[in-house]
C-alpha cells in the first residue's frame, strides 16, 4: 500500500498519546496533522467539556460523528478523540480515507497516566468508570483497527518508533 495516497488515523483511549505521537509522525512523513478534538472545538466555539456538559453525551457524540464523517483530508495524520469509535459515520469515513492505527495501552498503565476524566473532556455516562469505558471501547478499537500498536511498557519515543515501523510495513 502506498501510504502517500492515504491518511494515517490514530485511535485509542484518552491519554495514549494520539496527539503527541501524531504531531511527530506527521513531521516524519511530511504530512499535515489534524486533531479532530480541536476541529470539534473550532466548529462549536466551545471546549469539549463544555459541549458534553451543555449537549449531553449523546449530543456530543452526534457532533463528533458529524465532524469526523465530514473530514476531507489527504496526506494527513489524524488524531481522533477516544470516543470516535461510537460513530458509525465517522469510522466509515476514516476507514475510507486512511489506515486506522489503534494505540493500545494496558488498563493499568492508562489509569496511571490519566487524571480527572471529566476535566479532559472525556465522554463518560453517569456512573461510568474508566474501567467501564476501557472495556467498552477496547472491542470497538479492535474492530476498526487496520493495525494495532501495543504501548505496553513503552515510553513515547519507543511508541513512536513502533508506529513508524508499522507504517513502513504497510
Amino acid at each position: 500500500m502506498d501510504i502517500r495516497k492515504k491518511a494515517i488515523v490514530l485511535i485509542g483511549m484518552p491519554g495514549v498519546g494520539k496527539s503527541t505521537i501524531g504531531v511527530i509522525l506527521a513531521k516524519e512523513l511530511g504530512y499535515r496533522f489534524v486533531d479532530t478534538d480541536l476541529l470539534i472545538q473550532e466548529q462549536e466555539g466551545r471546549l469539549l467539556k463544555d459541549i458534553i456538559r451543555e449537549e449531553g453525551v449523546d449530543g456530543f457524540l452526534r457532533i463528533e460523528d458529524q465532524v469526523n464523517a465530514g473530514l476531507r483530508v489527504e496526506h494527513a495524520v489524524i488524531a481522533t478523540g477516544g470516543s470516535v469509535v461510537y460513530g458509525s459515520g465517522a469510522m466509515r469515513r476514516l476507514k475510507e480515507i486512511g489506515t486506522v492505527i489503534y494505540l493500545q495501552l494496558p488498563y493499568e498503565e492508562l489509569s496511571r497516566r490519566l487524571g480527572n476524566l471529566r476535566n479532559r473532556g472525556v465522554v463518560l455516562r453517569e456512573g461510568q468508570t474508566l474501567r467501564d469505558i476501557y472495556e467498552e471501547r477496547r472491542v470497538l478499537y479492535e474492530k476498526y483497527a487496520d493495525i494495532t500498536v501495543s504501548e505496553a511498557g513503552l515510553d513515547m519515543e519507543e511508541t513512536l518508533a513502533s508506529v513508524i515501523r508499522a507504517v513502513a510495513g504497510m
